[in-house]
């Protein structure tokens, strides 16, 4: 089976780890040639996962129409706010090519989830998603871990198990492909808040109480976007947001706590511009898409409200009693 992977990030590195113990012939993409050659060099990103190098067996491109033709399944691993630019690139070679996408996110000038992106651009209905608990860093020790995977089209779902699922990684499927998206995305912005908590010093029955409460905000969110609330214990939804609400490997979780220890404004502004956090990108997305739907999730408009007005994190204490 022949994939590519569009992305040499962790997440990117950590599925070819995967799809190679699968037997699957693999090609990794990169826009950049600098990385490319970086990583035809090293096998290996020590940034983006210290010490984990991708087999010798794994082809580097920058080439497009190299990357996509005569490929059984293309991986989309890209954070989300480069998926259009990707899409437009790609527009010319896909014809009903068989896309699974690995990114988690919302675009922010349109709201677009990413599956929405790929169906704008390309000519192909044939689109799954995965999403669950799983940092990249967890994926390359072969340790059990469990993704959903959500498809409207068997056969996609089939290429993708084929590619991902053996005697550590679980998938567990569904065709609520809107609702897998939002899971992974809202996570990302809840656990803003969850950072913010440790930040503040909260206690672990805080934290528990505010989990507790965003499992019930998902819901809500879903009930909007008509997808359906059970998605929410799923994989994607309270596994995904256990996963990244409490531990430091999150960024997201991360930039919270520094929101919470009022952290310096350079400081802040170093750490976004130094890492990929999805859910600050996501929370302007989610905050205007709801606004837009007429739709009222207080927490959201709480974690807007600190992340980009610069209002106090200690809103959240008395916002979770008064809720």
């Amino acid at each position: 089976m022949k994939v590519t992977i569009f992305g040499c990030g962790a997440y990117g590195m950590a599925l070819s780890s995967i799809m190679v113990d699968n037997n699957c012939s693999i090609t990794m993409w990169t826009r950049f040639e600098a990385e490319k050659e970086a990583m035809e060099k090293n096998r290996g990103n020590d940034k983006a996962i210290p010490n984990f190098k991708i087999a010798d067996s794994i082809k580097l491109t920058t080439n497009l129409e190299e990357a996509i033709k005569d490929k059984d399944l293309l991986v989309v691993a890209i954070p989300a706010a480069f998926v259009d630019d990707l899409a437009k690139d790609m527009a010319p070679y896909i014809k009903d090519n068989h896309i699974l996408i690995a990114t988690k996110g919302i675009e922010q000038d349109t709201g677009l989830f990413v599956n929405e992106i790929l169906e704008k651009y390309l000519d192909t209905k044939n689109i799954a998603v995965i999403s669950g608990p799983s940092f990249a860093i967890d994926l390359t020790t072969k340790m059990p871990a469990g993704l959903t995977l959500a498809s409207r089209n068997e056969f996609t779902s089939d290429l993708a198990k084929k590619a991902l699922q053996n005697n550590y990684i679980k998938l567990r499927e569904t065709d609520d492909v809107v609702g897998t998206e939002i899971c992974g995305s809202i996570k990302n912005v809840l656990a803003l808040a969850a950072g913010m908590l440790e930040g503040l010093g909260a206690n672990d029955s805080t934290k528990a109480m505010m989990l507790t409460e965003a499992v019930h905000d998902m819901e809500e969110i879903l009930d909007a976007f008509n997808a359906r609330k059970r998605t929410v214990t799923s994989y994607a939804g309270i596994g995904d947001l256990l996963l990244t609400c409490t531990s430091v490997k999150s960024r997201n979780y991360r930039f919270g706590k520094l929101l919470g220890e009022k952290k310096s404004q350079d400081e802040i502004k170093e750490y976004l511009s130094t890492t990929t956090v999805e859910g600050f990108y996501t929370l302007e997305s989610i905050y205007k898409l709801l606004k837009d739907k007429k739709v009222s999730i207080p927490i959201i408009d709480l974690i807007y409200d600190v992340a980009v007005n610069g209002q106090a994190p200690e809103k959240l204490l008395t916002f979770l009693v008064e809720k």
